[in-house]
């Protein structure tokens, strides 16, 4: 659900800032934003945790989890769920 922050519901850039806040961590809270806060790496040096930004305009996000995944929020309506990293063009790949 666009612009929902959990734990109920999620959007993407939500479920990062909800879950890198349960480990101290804050973050901005659109995808935008979270592309640029921290330090950006090659996908080849990816480690869970990492944020992977997504489409040149980075309208959407999800948490490098490892051998190949993210876990995000898709869209309205679905469920939380681990995808290949390739799903989408990749824009930026973040380490907070």
């Amino acid at each position: 659900m666009w612009g929902a922050s959990g734990p109920g519901a999620f959007d993407c850039s939500g479920l990062m800032q909800w879950a890198w806040g349960r480990a101290g961590v804050g973050l901005p809270r659109t995808s935008q934003a979270q592309a640029g806060a921290g330090q950006r790496v090659p996908l080849s040096q990816a480690r869970p945790g990492d944020l992977v930004t997504y489409r040149s305009d980075a309208s959407h996000v999800g948490m490098y989890v490892g051998g190949g995944q993210v876990i995000h929020a898709p869209h309205p309506g679905a469920a939380v769920r681990y995808e290949s990293v390739h799903m989408l063009p990749i824009n930026a790949v973040t380490r907070p």
